[in-house]
């Protein structure tokens, strides 16, 4: 029997790391999940995997998220947990960046962190519970070279998470930001044979959200850094 005090979920920016992980293990868990993705073809087996229901979504065009959240709740039943984990990035030097491709990448993991938490907050408030995490990472904290749209992005969704917070965990809602500190581990991107541990599993990133769904009120979690053990500080 679960230990979570939640019966559904929205994954919004559904791929097949961290959030596949997520749909699994919340599935297991006893939650309805419902996941989300600009092209959801991708998701046809997890779907059959897990039972999840699949919604096509724009994160970063208001109509189109109130629209899934409306839908979402219509198959699952109103999402008591929602996770925002898309991210847009636009690799490059400053000098010559497309300005467009640069605030296509800040709405996506920015704007879009924000329409899906506003939406996620109308109807969690009525309710008086519910958890909203949101997917950072180590952009969240720290700027890299030839990366600056995707911390600016970044930066954002963590200031919302921290102001989110402080405004929603009075009323119930606890909201918390995980910084993955560090590559996540794929089959296209398995651990290189003399570095074992040098990547984040992402079925060891998902026990942490969960583990965090399972915190009782009174000590809640805001912010979690999650890095491999062999990552020097």
């Amino acid at each position: 029997m679960s230990n979570l005090p939640y019966r559904s979920a929205l994954i919004v920016g559904t791929g097949p790391g961290i959030s596949a992980s997520l749909v699994r293990q919340l599935s297991d868990a006893g939650l309805k999940v419902a996941a989300s993705a600009r092209n959801i073809d991708k998701l046809d087996d997890l779907a059959t995997e897990t039972g999840a229901a699949l919604f096509s979504a724009d994160a970063t065009d208001p109509a189109s998220v109130e629209r899934l959240f409306a839908e979402a709740e219509a198959r699952i039943g109103l999402p008591e947990v929602v996770v925002y984990n898309a991210s847009g990035r636009a690799r490059g030097a400053i000098a010559d960046l497309d300005p467009e491709e640069v605030r296509r990448a800040i709405e996506v993991s920015a704007y879009g962190g924000f329409l899906v938490v506003q939406q996620a907050a109308r109807r969690l408030l009525p309710l008086g519970k519910g958890a909203i995490l949101l997917t950072g990472a180590t952009a969240s904290v720290k700027g890299f070279a030839q990366s600056s749209a995707f911390a600016i992005g970044k930066f954002g969704l963590r200031g919302l998470a921290q102001s989110a917070a402080r405004e929603l965990s009075p009323k119930g809602i606890h909201v918390a930001h995980f910084v993955i500190d560090g590559g996540v581990r794929s089959a296209t991107r398995p651990d290189p044979a003399d570095r074992p541990d040098s990547t984040l599993d992402p079925d060891a990133i998902a026990q942490s959200y969960l583990a965090v769904l399972a915190q009782p009120r009174s000590a809640w979690s805001w912010e979690v850094e999650l890095r491999p053990w062999v990552e020097s500080f």
